[in-house]
């Protein structure tokens, strides 16, 4: 529940009370309540889930089953007397997931493993953040969508946001929102980008937005996360006008960020990381370029030079001589417009001649 959601029947409704309660249908399903009153001052982001019941109690835990710092997000165990014996035949199940109670001096007192991430507050509230099942490695680092997700729902042109990694380049998880924005609002990727970007690091920025209608659900109302349709490659459209390249070294920079980006066109003032970019890819755009003009960029480089415009004046000031790269650069262009009888040719010249083909 966000408070954006809540805010009309706020309006409408200001004598109503407004009660927010968690719970899994292995406690109290309302084992932990928060109630929005005129006191609550919230006007975006998500409603807190509150605080627990009598006998009951809620413990926000890391992954070594410690206490996790206040505002840190963790797993959320419930225990008191509300817990279920377990699942009926299913003793795995209930050993796996109802555990013994390390805060309780009560003999056989458990824990239910909820799966739940969620964070304590300083005002003692708890925040849901969403599933644990949601959090992922991508590139090395941990990430955990639910927060990701959270962010985006406070901004005020966004309705509805699901964040999900995907693979659609083996090799190459992205992580790609969706969203569902507010009627009255544009859609732009921009900004929602420097949104996030506001809040949380650089690597639990989404590579791709996809703008939606409405977002699959299942038959019991759950967002289908399987149905979410892969990003079309087209470029984004925001700040940024596009212009197309303009020099031979332009045009194959912007074919190398087109195929790493998996975008279907690159500009030449668009920004690498903007669109998607990251150091991974960096390496792989400095690998390629090895390859084909012969020379070594240290990897700062696409960081201080991270549009198609800068980066060919990179390439140039590395040079060993002169023009060498735009001769390289319109060579490849020639190569690359030949139709497959013409470049056929070629290797056979080449090989006839004793050369080596690339």
């Amino acid at each position: 529940l966000t408070f954006e959601v809540l805010a009309p029947w706020r309006r409408k409704l200001p004598q109503t009370r407004f009660i927010n309660e968690y719970g899994p249908t292995e406690t109290v399903v309302g084992c932990c309540v928060y109630e929005v009153n005129g006191e609550t001052s919230n006007t975006a982001g998500a409603v807190p889930i509150g605080r627990p019941i009598t006998n009951t109690q809620l413990y926000v835990l890391d992954a070594g089953f410690e206490p996790a710092p206040i505002g840190v997000a963790g797993e959320l165990y419930i225990g008191g007397f509300g817990l279920a014996r377990g699942y009926l035949e299913r003793p795995d199940l209930t050993a796996e997931s109802f555990v013994p109670d390390p805060f309780s001096d009560k003999p056989g007192a458990r824990l239910y493993r909820t799966g739940d991430l969620a964070r304590y507050l300083p005002d003692s509230n708890f925040d849901f953040l969403g599933r644990r099942d949601q959090q992922v490695k991508v590139r090395g680092y941990r990430i955990e969508l639910g927060e990701i997700e959270n962010v985006l729902a406070r901004h005020h042109a966004v309705r509805e946001a699901v964040v999900t990694v995907r693979e659609d380049v083996p090799g190459d998880q992205r992580l790609v929102a969706y969203v569902v924005a507010e009627d009255d609002h544009d859609q732009s990727a921009f900004v929602l980008r420097d949104h996030v970007r506001e809040a949380l690091p650089d690597y639990m920025t989404p590579s791709s937005f996809v703008f939606l209608d409405v977002l699959p659900l299942t038959t019991n109302g759950k967002v289908d996360r399987r149905a979410l349709p892969a990003p079309d490659g087209s470029r984004p459209d925001g700040e940024t006008k596009y212009v197309a390249p303009r020099t031979p070294v332009e045009e194959v920079l912007a074919g190398i960020w087109a195929e790493l980006l998996s975008l279907g066109r690159v500009g030449v003032h668009d920004n690498f990381f903007v669109l998607g970019g990251h150091s991974l890819l960096a390496t792989q755009l400095l690998a390629r370029l090895l390859t084909l003009f012969k020379l070594e960029l240290p990897l700062i480089t696409v960081f201080q030079s991270p549009t198609i415009a800068e980066f060919a004046d990179a390439l140039r000031a590395h040079e060993a001589k002169p023009g060498q790269v735009e001769r390289i650069a319109a060579a490849i262009r020639k190569v690359q417009q030949m139709s497959a009888a013409e470049k056929a040719g070629l290797r056979q010249k080449q090989s006839a001649a004793g050369q080596v083909s690339s």
